[in-house]
């Protein structure tokens, strides 16, 4: 199984490097490292065995890999799929098929390690893979956002990398197993680092603006894959220590209702989808026994969202509402929408009922109330008027090729096979529950939102608070731990 797993986790390196030599085949070659990828992480979904992989004794590198790596490999492997499908007829060039593969294999590298010098090799090849395909139309204004990136991605692993060398010093190795021998102030900056990456609460708020600027096939690959690489060693950490759970959940429910917050008064179609990136990466790290499901509904629905959205004729939903907009195209937000939130017969109905069961107290009452806040949400996507006649490519709509609707059949084909994943969650009580809150938060939202034209100020998003924004994050990461764990 080792030499398997090497193989397959270097196959979409060499493959990348393949593509840029023969860019011709950077498709097709892409095409082999998305079903490798694929089949290894059904294979470890439904393999009941988990498996470790230590590499470097010396050092602590191990890779683990159970049923939680498989959800997040397979989240990887439709993303990249649909994203390739997307792009199969786009005049895309090798060097950007090379950077795809890239980031593909360092997704797949994060999702089975269980040690802090993999992670931070992983993120940091990550970072640069993200910068080139954000910058990759080289316009002004995506250069700028690359950069800026780039910037906060570099700090952040900055302030993870010295939390690692702290690890190490007290352990002699890099496993995440040795965490809590580590002082305070290390688990604090390799925390600060991951919530960072992962875009959780307000270290976070890098995100609206990358994601919203970034190309529309990137930024698909940004809030369906790429956000999840922070917040995969953050599940894995919050499983392995019930002392640190508590805190990562109270950080994962205040980033719930931040992101909701911002999207309920957003109108901006893109930005709203990306502030609710950080509302549901919130919910991942609240249930961390859900968190592998939950992040693959949320990864097939979010890159379905962006693929649409790029193709609609305006961001400002104001606008929107003026005009009408193909049924089908209205079809395809507004399954993806359904699925996010909590709709029967789709992934996301199971995800948030099984990631819901598994909260107890005022923690249960809060996310409940931010999952009424994301039908709210995403009731305003929903009401975007569309009517059968309206063509693709006619007046107010852009054209759309054969591969946009490849890339997102399958995404919404697999939220509906996805769905089959937690039959336990379809009682009764459950329907009831779940009908009644989309019925109030559809209600909320046309009734009550609509009234309230609210902008809400973006100071916080500008590049001289985010560094400010990390800085408090820190503080709280060591207040948190000081108090979670000294006492």
């Amino acid at each position: 199984m080792t030499e398997i797993t090497i193989t397959w986790i270097l196959l979409p390196l060499f493959l990348g490097m393949s593509s840029y030599l023969l860019p011709k085949l950077a498709r097709y070659l892409t095409v082999i490292a998305v079903v490798s990828s694929l089949a290894y992480g059904l294979q470890a979904i439904v393999s009941q065995t988990p498996i470790t992989l230590e590499l470097l004794d010396h050092f602590g590198v191990i890779l683990s890999i159970d049923g939680l790596s498989g959800f997040f490999i397979v989240t990887n492997a439709l993303v990249t799929a649909a994203v390739l499908a997307y792009c199969w007829v786009l005049p895309k060039s090798g060097f950007f098929y090379t950077q795809l593969l890239i980031l593909h294999g360092s997704l797949n590298a994060i999702f089975i390690s269980a040690d802090f010098v993999t992670v931070y090799v992983a993120l940091e090849t990550i970072g640069i893979a993200s910068f080139l395909l954000i910058a990759y139309s080289r316009t002004e204004r995506t250069i700028w956002v690359s950069l800026r990136y780039l910037f906060v991605s570099s700090v952040a692993m900055l302030f993870y990398l010295m939390g690692a060398v702290l690890v190490y010093q007290a352990n002699h190795s890099f496993s995440f197993s040795g965490l809590l021998n580590a002082p305070l102030e290390g688990i604090a900056l390799i925390f600060l680092g991951l919530f960072t990456k992962g875009g959780l609460f307000i270290s976070g708020l890098w995100l609206p603006l990358t994601h919203a600027e970034a190309e529309t096939p990137v930024s698909a690959m940004l809030s369906g894959a790429v956000v999840k690489a922070g917040i995969f060693p953050l599940v894995r950490l919050s499983l392995m220590f019930g002392e640190l759970s508590p805190m990562i959940q109270l950080f994962g429910i205040a980033s719930a209702f931040l992101g909701v917050g911002y999207a309920l008064f957003e109108s901006d179609l893109k930005r709203l989808l990306a502030l609710s990136t950080i509302s549901q990466v919130g919910f991942i790290v609240a249930s961390p026994t859900v968190a592998g499901f939950y992040a693959l509904s949320h990864g097939l629905a979010k890159a379905s969202l962006f693929l649409t959205v790029g193709n609609l004729p305006e961001r400002q939903l104001a606008k929107l509402q003026a005009t009408v907009i193909p049924a089908r195209l209205w079809g395809v937000l507004t399954m993806a929408a359904l699925s996010i939130s909590g709709f029967p017969l789709l992934a996301g109905y199971g995800a948030k009922v099984w990631a819901l069961e598994q909260l107890t107290g005022w923690q249960s009452w809060a996310m409940n109330g931010a999952a009424l806040g994301t039908v709210v949400v995403f009731a305003k996507v929903i009401f975007i008027p569309f009517a059968l006649g309206a063509s693709q490519g006619g007046p107010g709509t852009k054209g759309v090729t054969g591969g946009f609707w490849i890339g997102v059949l399958l995404l919404l084909l697999s939220l509906v096979i996805a769905n089959g994943v937690y039959l336990p969650a379809y009682t009764l009580a459950n329907l009831l529950k779940t009908l009644a809150v989309i019925v109030g938060g559809w209600g909320a939202s046309f009734f009550l939102l609509r009234q309230f034209q609210v902008q809400l100020p973006r100071v916080l998003e500008y590049f001289q608070q985010l560094i400010g924004l990390i800085s408090v994050i820190l503080v709280l990461l060591f207040g948190g731990l000081w108090a979670w764990l000294a006492f």
